[in-house]
């Protein structure tokens, strides 16, 4: 499907919610946390990223050392075991896109059976079984401009099942089988050459960072067009791997949630209806820190100047917000270097913060946010 986003762009004050908000709300509540600081191995040496594992018992995170070995943490006891190594090589910087530079990434299932490393900016991937340390898979994500987008990629679990949603090529993502990299969801092509017919599902789309809901209802994929405008849609999971293989491209359950000249912000699932992302305004270079919150299960008016379809309603837009989001089901969390603060997202107000911790990763299971500060793990339980 081929739709132009170029005239959606614009300083209407009528592109925001029907609940705009223009100042800055505050409404003190208790904001009862317990900060817990666990020292990393010095044998681990740096440690390149982190992620969760949601469902262990307690707070266990899995590391991923700059050596590229993974390796299971219990901040609880201080335990290290290590679960498998990658040999993902780094990449080079191509044409260096907002100053954001190639970096490995890595993510768990839910159940923390597999993991993936993959490069940030760059075209390459790969999938490991963690109780047995080998690679299932080796993910390429195509060369046509992968240096501006985070590398599309996430587990979820659907029925029991977990699996992998992950871009095939700039236009296109799939679901896979993390175990044995069987493809899910086969389907026709997506592209095509000069001469050639265009596809009937082509998707005039560049695929970027994939945000599934706590339940594993529906994602949120924060991509662009060109010429470039941000766009950010969502869809169900469920009937894209069990009935329509095209439900990514033009499935029913999608709906375009905003457009705006700027991609790759700050974006989280409230549940598994309500999303909040990050930046006020469609217009880059005015554009203001704050949070817009969409109900993803409804549709909305299309509003002026954005092309007829079907648009997320939304439902709160307020100032404040900037830098990472996160959410425990209840408040919106934003995370920027001047700290942490809670918000309450359904009035827009700051209702809490802890200044100068600047969480980067949120563990659902331990209900907590984390950062690393010389070599130790630091984390804001939430009570």
């Amino acid at each position: 499907m081929h739709m132009s986003y170029s005239a959606a762009v614009g300083t209407d004050r009528h592109l925001l919610g029907s609940s705009t908000i223009t100042e800055l709300r505050r409404r003190d509540e208790p904001f009862n946390t317990r900060i817990g600081r666990t020292p990393l191995p010095v044998a681990l040496g740096a440690v390149a990223d982190v992620a969760p594992i949601h469902e262990a018992d307690g707070s266990v995170w899995l590391l991923l050392t700059e050596q590229g070995k993974l390796v299971r943490f219990d901040a609880g006891t201080g335990e290290c075991v290590s679960a498998a190594k990658t040999d993902l090589r780094a990449e080079p910087e191509r044409n260096v896109w907002n100053k954001r530079l190639p970096r490995r990434r890595l993510t768990v299932s839910p159940l923390g059976e597999f993991a993936a490393v993959v490069t940030d900016y760059g075209r390459y991937g790969q999938v490991l079984d963690l109780s047995s340390g080998r690679p299932t898979m080796a993910l390429d994500g195509g060369d046509y401009f992968p240096e501006t987008v985070p590398f599309s990629l996430t587990f979820a679990e659907v029925r029991g099942r977990t699996i992998l949603v992950h871009r095939t090529s700039w236009n296109r993502l799939d679901i896979s089988d993390p175990a044995t990299g069987k493809l899910l969801t086969e389907r026709g092509p997506t592209s095509y050459r000069s001469g050639e017919q265009q596809p009937e599902h082509y998707l005039d789309f560049f695929h970027g960072a994939l945000h599934v809901s706590p339940g594993s209802k529906r994602i949120l994929n924060d991509g662009w067009v060109w010429h470039p405008i941000g766009v950010l849609t969502t869809w169900c999971i469920e009937p894209w791997l069990s009935e329509n293989a095209w439900e990514s491209e033009d499935g029913p359950s999608k709906l375009d949630v905003c457009a705006r000249e700027e991609w790759d912000r700050g974006a989280t699932w409230i549940d598994d209806q309500r999303l909040a992302i990050s930046g006020l305004g469609e217009d880059e270079e005015k554009m203001s820190a704050g949070a817009r919150v969409f109900d993803a299960s409804s549709v909305g008016p299309p509003g002026p100047n954005r092309h007829e379809g079907r648009w997320a309603r939304e439902l709160i837009a307020f100032p404040g917000p900037a830098g990472s989001f996160f959410s425990d089901g209840t408040w919106l969390f934003s995370s920027d270097p001047s700290g942490l603060s809670r918000w309450d997202p359904g009035t827009g107000e700051l209702t809490g913060q802890i200044p100068g911790f600047e969480a980067r990763w949120y563990h659902r299971g331990a209900r907590e946010l984390a950062q690393i500060t010389d070599q130790t793990l630091v984390r804001v339980s939430l009570l």
